[in-house]
C-alpha cells in the first residue's frame, strides 16, 4: 500500500475547541497511557502535546491535545476532524464514574489518590484498534509488540493529515488488517498464531465492535470478546481498558502485573489468584487501583536478567 504524500495533508484546514472538564484532569496520565511505545505511528507525545491519528465514521482524523488555562485545547485535521473533537471529553475521562470508589482503608493508596486526583479512565470507543493491538502483545515482550505495531500501522495504515511532528498513520480498518499478507506479519516478527487471530477477528470486525459497544457491562463485553478464537481474558481486558475505559478490567495472565500488585499492597509478590483476592475489596474499580499502584512508583526490585525476546523468523 502506498501512503498519500504528506504535503497536501499538512495543508488540511484545522478545527479547534477547548474542553473544560468538570473534574481534575492529568492529561498525560489519562490519555498518554494509550501510546504503544515511543515510536507509535498512531500517537506521538512531544512538547506537552498529545498527537493521535485514528479513523472516524467521517474519515481519517488527526487530533492534538494540549493542557493549559484550566482546560484542554483540542485541534483536529482531516475529514473526521469534527468527530474527533466530539470524542475529546470521553478521551479525557468525562464518562469515568468514580461512584463507590474509596481507598481510605489503605494508607498508601489513599495518599497516591490524594496526590493524583487527575488520573481518569480514557475511552476511545475504537474497539478493533484496541483488539488488534492487544493481540500483537500476546505472550511477547513490549519491545516486540511495539515494533510489530509500528511496522504494520506505518505500512498498512492511512497517513494522518495535519502538521504532525513526524509522519503518523491511523491503524488499518478491520478490512485493512484482514488484507495484510502473511509474509508482512512474518516480516514484522508476529507469531503465526497472532496473525491468524487478527485475520479471523477482522472478518467479524464491525459486528464485534457493535456488539461490544452495545453490551451492558464489563462481563457482557468480556463474553463477546472471548467468544472469538484466540482471545482470552488477558486480551479482552486489555481491549476493554483502552477502548472502553473499563475501571474494573484486570489483565489476568500478565507476566508482571500480579507480582507488582502483590508487592505494592503487601510487600510480597503473588500470582493471579492472589492478585484477584487482594483487589477484591475494590470490585468495580480494580483497574483504577492498578493505575494508582503504577502512579505510586512502588515496584518490585528486579532480581534477574531481562527476558530475551524470541524471534520466530530464525527458527
Amino acid at each position: 500500500m502506498t501512503l498519500t504524500d504528506a504535503a497536501p495533508l499538512a495543508r488540511t484546514a484545522a478545527r479547534e475547541c477547548v474542553y473544560r472538564p468538570a473534574h481534575p484532569l492529568d492529561l498525560m496520565a489519562t490519555v498518554g497511557m494509550l501510546r504503544r511505545g515511543g515510536t507509535d505511528p498512531a500517537m506521538v507525545i512531544e512538547g506537552g502535546r498529545i498527537w493521535m491519528a485514528f479513523r472516524t465514521d467521517a474519515g481519517i482524523a488527526t487530533l492534538c491535545l494540549r493542557a493549559g488555562g484550566g482546560g484542554v485545547r483540542a485541534t483536529a485535521w482531516g475529514p473526521g476532524a469534527g468527530e474527533a473533537l466530539d470524542q475529546v471529553p470521553a478521551l479525557c475521562g468525562a464518562d469515568d464514574d468514580l461512584s463507590g470508589f474509596d481507598v481510605s482503608s489503605h494508607p498508601m493508596l489513599a495518599e497516591v489518590a490524594r496526590r493524583n486526583p487527575g488520573i481518569r479512565m480514557s475511552r476511545t470507543r475504537r474497539v478493533f484498534d484496541a483488539l488488534a493491538c492487544a493481540i500483537l502483545e500476546q505472550k511477547v515482550t513490549a519491545m516486540q509488540a511495539f515494533g510489530a505495531w509500528r511496522h504494520l500501522v506505518s505500512r498498512y495504515g492511512e497517513r494522518a493529515p495535519g502538521p504532525t511532528p513526524r509522519p503518523m498513520s491511523a491503524a488499518p480498518s478491520s478490512e485493512g488488517w484482514r488484507s495484510i499478507p502473511s509474509w508482512a506479519f512474518h516480516r514484522a516478527a508476529v507469531e503465526p498464531s497472532q496473525a491468524r487471530t487478527i485475520a479471523r477477528s477482522a472478518v467479524r470486525g464491525p459486528s464485534i465492535e457493535r456488539a461490544v459497544l452495545r453490551a451492558s457491562d464489563g462481563e457482557a463485553r468480556d463474553r463477546v470478546l472471548t467468544s472469538l478464537p484466540g482471545i482470552g481474558p488477558w486480551t479482552s481486558a486489555e481491549t476493554r481498558i483502552r477502548a472502553l475505559g473499563d475501571p474494573d478490567a484486570v489483565s489476568v495472565g500478565d507476566f508482571h502485573l500480579a507480582h507488582e500488585v502483590g508487592y505494592a499492597l503487601t510487600g510480597r509478590r503473588t500470582g493471579d489468584e492472589g492478585m484477584l483476592e487482594l483487589l477484591a475489596p475494590w470490585a468495580g474499580h480494580r483497574q483504577r487501583i492498578i493505575r494508582l499502584i503504577f502512579a505510586s512508583g512502588v515496584a518490585e526490585p528486579r532480581r534477574g536478567p531481562r527476558l530475551a525476546p524470541e524471534d520466530h523468523r530464525r527458527r
